[in-house]
C-alpha cells in the first residue's frame, strides 16, 4: 500500500466515524425534544386551571351532620359569644404544673424502684450469665468447627503432595 492508499482509508475511517456521530447526536437530540415536549405538555397541564368541581347532592337526612368549614368557627361555641378556650390566672396554672410534675416524679420514682427491686435485679443476673454462657459455647464450637476444616484442608493438601 502506497501512502495516498493509507491516508485515503485513514480518511475514510474518520468520516465514517463522524458520520457515525452525528447519527447518534441527530438520535440524541430528537429523544431530547421528545422529552422536551413531554414536559411542556405535563406543565401546561399542572398549570392549567382547575374547572370547577360540580356541587354535591345534599340529602337532607345527612344535612344536620357537623362539618368543619372554617378554624375560626371552631374558636366560638355553640352560642356563638363565648369562646372555647378561657384564660387562667397565674396560680392556678403553677398549681397545674406542680401537680403535673408531681405526677410524672412520683410514676418515675415508683418505676426506678420497681427495676432496682432485688427480683428484677437477680431476673436480668441470671439472663445474662444464661446469654454469656450460651455465647461461649456457640464460639467454642464455632472455633472447634473451623479446626476440624483447616486440619482437613491440610490433610488433603500433602495427601496431593505425596501423589506428586
Amino acid at each position: 500500500m502506497t501512502s495516498e492508499q493509507v491516508l485515503l482509508a485513514a480518511a475514510g475511517v474518520v468520516a465514517l466515524a463522524a458520520l457515525v456521530l452525528a447519527s447518534a447526536g441527530l438520535r440524541r437530540a430528537r429523544r431530547a425534544e421528545s422529552l422536551a415536549a413531554t414536559l411542556a405538555e405535563r406543565v401546561a397541564a399542572l398549570e392549567s386551571p382547575v374547572p370547577d368541581a360540580p356541587a354535591p347532592a345534599v340529602d337532607h337526612a345527612e344535612a344536620s351532620t357537623y362539618v368543619i368549614t372554617r378554624i375560626e368557627e371552631d374558636r366560638v361555641a355553640r352560642d356563638g359569644n363565648a369562646p372555647v378556650a378561657v384564660p387562667i390566672d397565674g396560680r392556678l396554672f403553677a398549681d397545674i404544673v406542680a401537680r403535673e410534675t408531681v405526677v410524672k416524679a412520683a410514676s418515675w420514682s415508683a418505676g426506678l424502684r420497681r427495676a432496682l427491686a432485688p427480683e428484677s435485679r437477680n431476673r436480668i443476673r441470671f439472663h445474662v450469665r444464661q446469654e454469656t454462657r450460651r455465647a461461649g459455647r456457640e464460639r467454642r464450637a464455632e472455633t472447634k468447627q473451623a479446626l476440624r476444616e483447616f486440619r482437613a484442608r491440610e490433610r488433603a493438601a500433602v495427601a496431593r503432595e505425596d501423589v506428586a
